[in-house]
């Protein structure tokens, strides 16, 4: 069943997403060469723990982390641990936050230096596409014209679409219906109600659509071993505009 918020509830919504937007932003802004994944995560779950919130994936299902970081070819899910970063390489990170019984959802992928076009066209395409799937994510629409428009964004940009994980819902818990693909024809689906809140995430890969979840049961690797990005927001449907709640204020 598809949760619709009361406008109560989309208040909740707002605080845990711009407190996850917030650690996302200030997260971000520490990848650098020599910074390991784990003191991302450190930091992450502090500046959560000082905003007065949770780290929503710390525990989930046995999830290690603070947050996700994911390096290169890691798509998703990637645990945070010793692994420097290094010049040239793409970072993502995913950022879900627990405030006053509400999570906010969002990730980035944070490019380190990086000058091959390949690569630069991979992110720029993945965060265009994320908007792109927002910008329909409005009352009356169906649900496919979301993922319709990201595909439509990433097979423009010659990116092979991830199908084997997606967006969601979310609210009181992680995941909650619907389930958003990235991909799939318009026009079908469920229709949209204003109150709805969604996190839209474009995951797209250099050379395959193939992925692989690692003997961690967490990590997921492209199969070709070629770079991945992952954009990531959480948005109200409305009855015009979507509202992106997880943005810094």
């Amino acid at each position: 069943m598809i949760i619709v918020k009361t406008a109560e509830e989309l208040v909740k919504m707002r605080a845990s997403g711009q407190m996850a937007a917030q650690v996302r932003d200030e997260t971000a802004a520490r990848i650098a060469p020599g910074v390991t994944t784990g003191e991302l995560a450190d930091f992450a779950g502090q500046r959560i723990r000082e905003l007065g919130g949770e780290s929503a994936f710390l525990g989930y299902h046995g999830y290690p982390g603070q947050i996700c970081t994911s390096v290169n070819d890691e798509v998703v899910h990637g645990i945070p641990g010793p692994q420097r970063i290094e010049l040239g390489d793409v970072v993502s990170i995913d950022v879900g936050v627990l405030y006053d019984g509400y999570i906010g959802d969002t990730a980035t992928t944070v490019m380190v230096g990086v000058t091959d076009r390949e690569v630069i066209n991979l992110v720029k395409a993945t965060e265009a596409a994320l908007y792109a799937g927002i910008e329909k994510a409005v009352a009356g629409g169906r649900l496919s014209d979301v993922s319709h428009a990201i595909e439509q964004v990433g097979l423009a940009a010659g990116l092979f679409v991830v199908r084997d994980f997606v967006g969601h819902g979310v609210g009181k818990t992680m995941h909650e219906e619907p389930q958003v693909p990235n991909f799939g024809k318009p026009g079908r689906g469920p229709r949209l109600r204003a109150g709805t809140t969604i996190a839209i995430e474009p995951m797209f890969n250099i050379g395959s659509a193939g992925v692989d979840v690692q003997p961690d049961g967490w990590t997921v690797l492209t199969r070709s071993g070629r770079p991945s990005a992952h954009f990531e927001h959480t948005v109200a449907v409305c009855d015009g505009t979507a509202e992106i709640l997880t943005v810094a204020r």
